[in-house]
């Protein structure tokens, strides 16, 4: 399981910056001209972060192996694809209500570092 968190956190992280430059670039003046410039950097910067936290994970694995890193790691992917995800198309598509489905996302996140904590605790 750790090498699966390990890849899928490096190939967000990849994507994560992918995105990052094509909206520094492409997509910079549809974005300001729009007011979504401030957006989707958030959903880039989230999905940076917690790619890397994915990575983390992986790697404390090796030192702390108990059930609730796993469900760590699926909430944090859950996390990045609603929470980033939802805001990349609020910005593609300038639907409004996709903003009411991210604070699901963000509170996968939080449940991921909060299963992450509690995983290593009960693991020592």
């Amino acid at each position: 399981m750790h090498k699966l968190f390990i890849i899928i956190g490096a190939i967000s992280g990849a994507i994560s910056v992918i995105l990052g430059a094509f909206g520094a670039h492409a997509l910079q003046e549809a974005l300001t001209a729009t007011g979504r410039l401030d957006t989707y950097e958030t959903a880039v910067k989230y999905q940076m972060y917690h790619s890397l936290a994915l990575i983390l994970l992986g790697i404390l694995f090796a030192q702390f192996d108990h059930k609730l890193l796993t469900y760590s790691g699926y909430s944090f992917l859950a996390g990045i694809v609603i929470f980033s995800g939802s805001l990349y198309l609020l910005c593609a598509t300038g639907v409004t209500k996709l903003g009411a489905i991210t604070p699901i996302g963000g509170l996968f996140l939080i449940a991921a570092w909060v299963l992450m904590a509690i995983g290593i605790g009960k693991s020592i």
